[in-house]
């Protein structure tokens, strides 16, 4: 993870588009700004980038499923829980199922653990759209190889 530039998910662990699944290997810097304020003394992954990590996690979904086609924005959070608290150093696991594509919007049900226990889980809804240009397809399949989505889902 790198949080201060929004890069939550470091590896791709599992990818099926058959089965319309995603895993994804994600690891909490032992340090980051982020920590100095959230909070003073008890530095504490913010909620806001749990639900990050899972929304990213099901883009990374969407994009392979759709060849690198069409580009998911994030426009809804339904039924989102955080079940625990993440801190520094700590080791998560981010998993997606896509629910629904098509008619320009994505669905996944998303969910995020460490140690086997489950911390925060949502259900995310994307807009799905053309790339609004080259330059963001191109550092998007950058950083698609960068977390190891395999390079049969990067082309149309």
């Amino acid at each position: 993870m790198r949080l201060e530039y929004f890069q939550m998910v470091d590896r791709i662990a599992a990818l099926d588009p058959e089965a319309r699944t995603v895993r994804a290997d994600c690891s909490v810097p032992d340090a980051s700004p982020v920590f100095e304020g959230h909070f003073p003394g008890h530095p504490l992954l913010p909620g806001v980038l749990m639900i990050e990590t899972i929304a990213q996690t099901g883009g990374w979904l969407v994009l392979a499923v759709l060849r690198f086609a069409r580009m998911p924005f994030l426009v809804q959070v339904k039924e989102a829980k955080l079940r625990a608290f993440v801190v520094p150093g700590q080791t998560l696991q981010a998993e997606a199922r896509l629910l629904h594509d098509g008619s320009g919007y994505a669905v996944v049900a998303g969910s995020i653990s460490s140690d086997g226990k489950k911390v925060a889980d949502a259900e995310i809804t994307y807009r799905v759209v053309p790339f609004p240009n080259d330059t963001l397809r191109a550092q998007m399949l950058e950083t698609a190889r960068r977390v190891a989505v395999p390079e049969a889902f990067l082309h149309g």
